[in-house]
C-alpha cells in the first residue's frame, strides 16, 4: 500500500508490499536507531537472499579503538561498496544519503520505540561483554558508557528528522518499510521464511 500525497512524499509502503520488494531487490539500505534490530534483520535477509552483507560500523566508520575513519575516507568507501550490485548495508548516516539512498531499491526504516532500542543496547552489551561484536570493527569491544546511552535515549528527537528530510530529498520513487515494532519484523521475517 503506497501513501498518496505530494509529489515529494516518501514512498512508504507496508509489511506484505516490502517482502514482494525485497524478492526482487538487489540493493536494501536499512537504517535506524542502535539496538533496534537493524544488523540482526539486515543479516537475515542477506543470508536468505544471497546479499552481500555491509555493516556500516564495520566496514566504513570505524577503526580499532574506536577511531572514527575520516568523512572523506568514509564516503569514498561507501561509494566503493555501493557500486555492488547485490548488497544490504546496515548503517544509518543521513549526511550519504545522497549516495546511498538513490542506489537502494529499498529503505527498511528500523524505528522502534526508544524503551526497544535501550533493552537491545544493553542485552547485546551482556552478550558480548569486553569482546568485538561481529558487525563491528575489529579492536572495537562492546561498551556501554552514559554518553552512548543518551544517544540511543534521545535518538528519535535528534535523528527522526534527518532520516525523514533525507528519505524525502534523496528517496524519491524510493519504496520505504518502517518497522515499530519486533512482532512487525517478524511478520516481516515470516513472509520472507528468513527467521531462522
Amino acid at each position: 500500500m503506497t501513501t498518496i500525497g505530494a509529489p515529494d512524499a516518501i514512498r512508504h509502503i507496508d509489511i506484505a508490499e516490502a517482502a514482494r520488494c525485497i524478492v526482487r531487490a538487489d540493493r536494501i539500505l536499512v537504517v535506524g536507531c542502535s539496538g533496534g534490530g537493524k544488523s540482526t534483520l539486515s543479516q537475515k535477509i542477506a543470508t536468505r537472499f544471497g546479499l552481500d552483507y555491509i555493516s556500516v560500523d564495520r566496514d566504513i566508520l570505524w577503526l580499532p579503538g574506536w577511531v572514527q575513519r575520516e568523512r572523506g575516507e568514509q564516503r569514498r568507501i561507501i561509494e566503493r561498496l555501493i557500486s555492488a550490485e547485490r548488497w544490504i548495508m546496515d548503517g544509518t548516516n543521513p549526511s550519504t544519503f545522497d549516495i546511498r539512498v538513490p542506489r537502494s531499491d529499498l529503505v527498511i526504516w528500523v524505528r522502534m520505540p526508544r524503551y526497544v532500542n535501550v533493552w537491545g543496547i544493553l542485552s547485546r552489551w551482556i552478550r558480548h561483554i569486553g569482546r568485538t561484536r561481529p558487525e563491528m570493527a575489529a579492536g572495537c569491544r562492546e561498551r556501554m558508557d552514559f554518553e552512548f546511552f543518551r544517544f540511543v535515549w534521545t535518538w528519535e528527537k535528534a535523528f527522526s528528522g534527518r532520516v525523514t528530510n533525507g528519505l524525502l530529498q534523496h528517496g524519491q520513487g524510493t519504496p520505504v518499510l518502517t518497522l515499530k515494532s519486533r512482532r512487525q519484523m517478524r511478520d516481516l521475517l515470516d513472509l520472507l521464511d528468513a527467521r531462522a
